[in-house]
């Protein structure tokens, strides 16, 4: 048998034919990755009662926290449809009530993940003024929660003319993925924009709110004493709900105590 030595021009020439190939493969495979993508968010999207679920409902925020008693704040049935289809997976807007201290303040809690970034342009600066509100100002603040957390926040100001007028201040914030976040840029990429077609429910954008009349001190009081609890609700980086996994905690030793009797 006669065995042909091999050339290495030929060899070269073979290694070079074959990049051209496996580029070409790697353009169809992503072409075709990018329409099945498509599709799936296109079908995805036209289903409007398909929802991503956190472990421990919003609506389970106690309405009793410290000297603060809340109670629902009813939202027409055709606002609660628009949001629950076109970015809400689950939310909560209360308004609570210190009589001692003679407070009040509203806090509304959206939770969104089927589509994280659909919450875009829900904000206050464009939501309140489409409501009647007239803007005056945005400053960056923060606060401290019970345990000793810093959180940064914004606090948005709007009046409403006379006759009727009326002072409102707005405390705001995202958290983004279990991080706390102030501004909508942090969620507006082509990549946060998709559907979270694997249904991770750390993957989400929620907003905070909590609003007071003629001065912003309710607001701020109110935040205090309840952004550890409502982040407690949320998933963390790790999709860890920290409420959900104490429940179980619970439940579990419990059943333990319960087995050792």
């Amino acid at each position: 048998m006669h065995l042909r030595r091999s050339n290495p021009s030929d060899l070269l020439a073979s290694g070079s034919a074959s990049v051209p190939v496996a580029a070409a493969v790697s353009v169809v495979l992503l072409v075709a990755a990018g329409v099945a993508y498509r599709v799936a968010a296109s079908a995805w999207d036209k289903s409007p009662d398909k929802h991503i679920d956190l472990p421990v409902p919003l609506k389970e925020i106690p309405k009793q926290i410290g000297g603060w008693t809340g109670e629902e704040l009813e939202i027409e049935a055709g606002t609660d449809a628009y949001m629950r289809s076109r970015f809400a997976d689950d939310y909560v807007s209360r308004k609570y009530v210190n009589p001692s201290e003679r407070l009040m303040a509203d806090v509304y809690v959206v939770y969104c993940s089927t589509r994280p970034a659909a919450i875009l342009g829900h904000k206050p600066r464009i939501c309140y003024p489409g409501g009647g509100w007239i803007w005056d100002d945005t400053a960056p603040s923060e606060f401290t929660t019970r345990s000793g957390r810093m959180i940064g926040c914004l606090i948005h100001s709007f009046h409403r003319p006379p006759p009727a007028y009326q002072q409102i201040y707005v405390l705001n914030f995202y958290v983004l993925n279990g991080g706390i976040v102030l501004s909508e840029k942090e969620f507006s990429s082509l990549l946060d924009r998709r559907p979270n077609l694997s249904g991770d429910i750390a993957r989400y954008v929620a907003q905070v709110q909590i609003s007071s009349v003629n001065t912003e001190y309710p607001a701020r009081v109110l935040a205090s004493q309840m952004a550890d609890i409502i982040l407690s609700y949320l998933p963390d980086q790790n999709g860890h709900v920290p409420v959900a996994d104490a429940m179980a905690d619970s439940t579990h030793a419990g059943g333990a105590a319960e087995s050792q009797r």
